[in-house]
């Protein structure tokens, strides 16, 4: 399996996580720690019900992947999340030092990955993952589209 192979697998498995989270009445976001070629860490989102406002995507696949790695440096570990990391999202991830961030759909309100602003282009920071938007950026955005019309 080449890399677009496996980043597509990999977004579809935290697509199924996004959806996961909406039908528990969460924004849907999915997301996947991979390590070596294996996923070390899921989550998907989970604020309401777990009423904590860090309970995001991310963040619970950055717990798991610790957890599993014993080590809360995550060096040489991609994320897969269906929507732009947000700016606790992306700290988060700079401080695990996470090599490699590919999102979905972009957050225009608010995104941390370059929407509305890049904290990984942030020069005076000590990490820099690399960032990849837009792996099954339509899917993404018409799960969110589709979650915020059903509430209206």
């Amino acid at each position: 399996m080449n890399g677009a192979e496996s980043d597509l697998r990999f977004m579809q498995e935290a697509l199924v996580l996004a959806r996961r989270a909406a039908d528990s009445g969460e924004v849907p976001v999915g997301a996947v720690l991979v390590h070596e070629g294996r996923v070390v860490g899921a989550g998907a989102n989970a604020p309401v019900g777990r009423c904590d406002p860090t309970a995001h995507a991310e963040i619970l696949a950055l717990r798991e992947a610790a957890r599993q790695l014993g080590n809360y440096r995550l060096v040489e570990c991609t994320l897969y999340v269906t929507l732009e990391p947000c700016l606790m999202c992306a700290g988060a991830l700079q401080h695990a030092r996470v090599a490699r961030v590919v999102y979905g759909a972009p957050d225009p309100k608010t995104g941390a990955c370059g929407s509305v602003v890049d904290m990984f282009a942030e020069a005076r920071l000590n990490h820099h993952a690399v960032v990849e938007g837009g792996l099954c950026a339509e899917e993404s955005a018409t799960l969110l589209r589709e979650f915020f019309a059903a509430r209206r």
